[in-house]
């Protein structure tokens, strides 16, 4: 698989889709999860903590992920938004600490990570071959031209070449 960044504002893409979905509800694969990353808090003069506070202290990141694919799994390609949102250092109660990645909802991802407009958000692709590439490049178009429904039905994508009599 080849993986790519895409270079479409993240919340184009969650517009998009659930705008796409409302439509097509079967067209797409979609999931959304997020969980909470806990690291350590790195050792930095500025913060001049003592190694006490240092202990009672982590950094922590709010991460959602939503994966887009085709139905068919055919098709070859995944298109992934990732948001992270660090919370900073901070005293995370246990529920927190303990809490896994679980599934939401992709109208809560939006709520949650992209309607805030906080954090990082990125895009990427993976794709599997030249027909996936060919199948990717259409719908980023769509997405780029905000395309749906009836005016996708007549995008090379979908248009259907008919026999020769």
């Amino acid at each position: 698989m080849e993986t790519f960044p895409i270079e479409i504002d993240p919340e184009q893409i969650v517009d998009w889709i659930m705008a796409e979905s409302r439509l097509a509800p079967h067209e797409f694969r979609i999931s959304a999860r997020r969980a909470i990353e806990t690291r350590e808090l790195p050792a930095r003069k500025e913060l001049r903590l003592g190694e006490a506070e240092r202990d009672d202290l982590t950094e922590a990141a709010n991460i959602g992920a939503l994966e887009i694919a085709p139905a068919h799994a055919a098709e070859g390609w995944l298109i992934t938004v990732v948001v992270e949102d660090e919370f900073g250092p901070r005293i995370l109660d246990q529920a927190e600490v303990t809490e896994e990645e679980r599934e939401i909802d992709v109208a809560v991802f939006y709520d949650s990570f992209i309607r805030p407009r906080r954090g990082n958000a990125s895009a990427a692709a993976e794709i599997e071959g030249p027909e996936a590439e060919q199948h990717l490049s259409r719908l980023l178009k769509d997405i780029e031209l905000n395309r749906h429904g009836s005016s996708r039905a007549a995008s090379p994508r979908h248009t259907r070449k008919s026999p020769r009599p």
